[in-house]
């Protein structure tokens, strides 16, 4: 067998803001390695499917690709503003965090300088370790046949979004029923003809409450009805002392905590992140549901603790059969399609987690797990070889670790840079590399 003769010292699998930031983090701190990086998509967009027209991002815009980890980059939100030539209009904006669209715009544009790093257009489908010129190495094979050799992987491909049964079987059967993660382009296909009649919202998140908003803006005259699992919509927890728990202090201590003990932080840190919405959208959806009771003319509603039992989509519809949890009453509700804002899948052995990214099947009989079965991670992402067998190559997780790491890894831009920054040293280290600039700073471009 013949291999391509470039050996990469850093192959990442995935370019969205985690990648995109460990690539900023590797230019200025180890400009010297020779780092690639492979992106399934034709382009390095954001959360394409969910930029939804007045939609935030609910973090601080300064936590952003960079910021914590090295304030004078030139790769900052607030230098992205200013060379857009908005950063004193966006300053006097009446909102406190900054438009999904325009954070989609950020990420766009600090990506287009590491074009020359990307292949986009490549989904990994294989990964194995192979000999070459008598050094092991990773190798990493596309779909479309290419073959990417390199010295350490970052694994960044993205939580796999979270499809709960009986929606699973039925969104497999029909393009009618489909994850947030698809929401514009399947919302142009199905109302292409004609406004739908009745859309169903499946969950309790912050995304659940923007899209009843969404496809009531869209669509007024459509029944919109949201579906959270629990009694109703929460409020999110997003008290400061709450927050801490997206601080770097956090972190260590939840990595150094038992397994029993993070399942009770998880506990206290949910309400900030999942299954809750902010103020605003609750806000302005139940002034809405308030107005059309008020005009005898209700569009809006939200039913708690009901049970999908069946889920049955044809040609023109989907039927949904319900159970509620505490009274066992049977529910029957028939919409045009279905929206399941359902969350992604964390890393775990439990009913809704995934024990590790579908791509690291092949090499998972080789690294170490933890006693309820989930992928060992070291403090700096790096995953753990078993101890009888050949050190693998080095091999990182990035924006996959909420179980070892926290909450502050759930998939935000909350400690992003810091993450990447530590990642970067620890690639570094393992690939024997030393820091370039010990400043570790790169002063900002004027």
């Amino acid at each position: 067998m013949s291999f391509p003769a470039r050996v990469h010292d850093v192959l990442g699998v995935g370019f969205g803001p985690a990648n995109l930031a460990l690539a900023i983090a590797l230019e200025e701190k180890y400009p010297s390695l020779d780092i690639r990086f492979l992106e399934a998509r034709p382009t390095p967009d954001w959360q394409p499917g969910m930029l939804l027209d007045g939609s935030d991002i609910q973090n601080h815009p300064s936590r952003d690709l960079v910021t914590l980890r090295n304030p004078r980059s030139r790769y900052s939100f607030i230098n992205y503003l200013h060379e857009q030539g908005r950063l004193l209009k966006h300053f006097n904006l009446p909102i406190e965090f900054p438009l999904r669209k325009e954070y989609a715009g950020y990420i766009r544009w600090a990506a287009s300088f590491f074009s020359h790093q990307v292949d986009c257009g490549q989904y990994a489908v294989g990964i194995d370790v192979v000999e070459n010129a008598g050094e092991r190495v990773w190798e990493v094979t596309t779909g479309s046949g290419r073959r990417y050799l390199s010295r350490s992987v970052v694994m960044a491909p993205g939580r796999t979004p979270y499809v709960p049964t009986p929606y699973d079987a039925a969104a497999a059967e029909s393009n009618r029923v489909f994850h947030l993660t698809q929401y514009l382009p399947r919302l142009k296909e199905l109302t292409a003809d004609e406004p739908p009649k009745a859309v169903a919202v499946i969950g309790g998140s912050q995304s659940a409450v923007e899209l009843a908003l969404d496809l009531h803006r869209q669509f007024p005259g459509t029944r919109v009805m949201t579906y959270p699992r629990s009694y109703s919509l929460r409020l999110k927890d997003t008290s400061p002392f709450s927050e801490e728990g997206y601080f770097p202090e956090f972190t260590e201590y939840y990595f150094n905590a038992s397994r029993e003990s993070r399942r009770a932080l998880d506990a206290y840190m949910q309400p900030t992140n999942y299954s809750s919405a902010d103020g605003d959208v609750l806000k302005e959806l139940y002034l809405a549901i308030y107005e059309q009771q008020l005009d005898g003319d209700q569009r809006l509603f939200v039913k708690g603790n009901l049970q999908a039992t069946s889920v049955v989509p044809n040609d023109k519809s989907v039927v949904i059969d319900f159970e509620e949890l505490h009274t066992g009453e049977q529910v029957r509700d028939e919409v045009d399609f279905v929206v399941l804002a359902t969350g992604f899948r964390n890393m775990g052995p439990g009913p809704h987690e995934e024990l590790f990214p579908p791509l690291l099947a092949p090499v998972a009989q080789h690294l170490k797990k933890e006693l309820d079965g989930r992928l060992e991670v070291s403090r700096d992402y790096a995953l753990v070889s078993n101890e009888d067998e050949n050190a693998l190559p080095p091999l990182f997780l990035n924006g996959l670790c909420e179980s070892s790491h926290g909450i502050g890894d759930a998939g935000s831009f909350s400690l992003l840079s810091l993450r990447t920054g530590t990642l970067a040293e620890g690639l570094a280290a393992r690939l024997g590399e030393k820091l370039d600039d010990p400043s570790d700073s790169v002063p900002i471009a004027l």
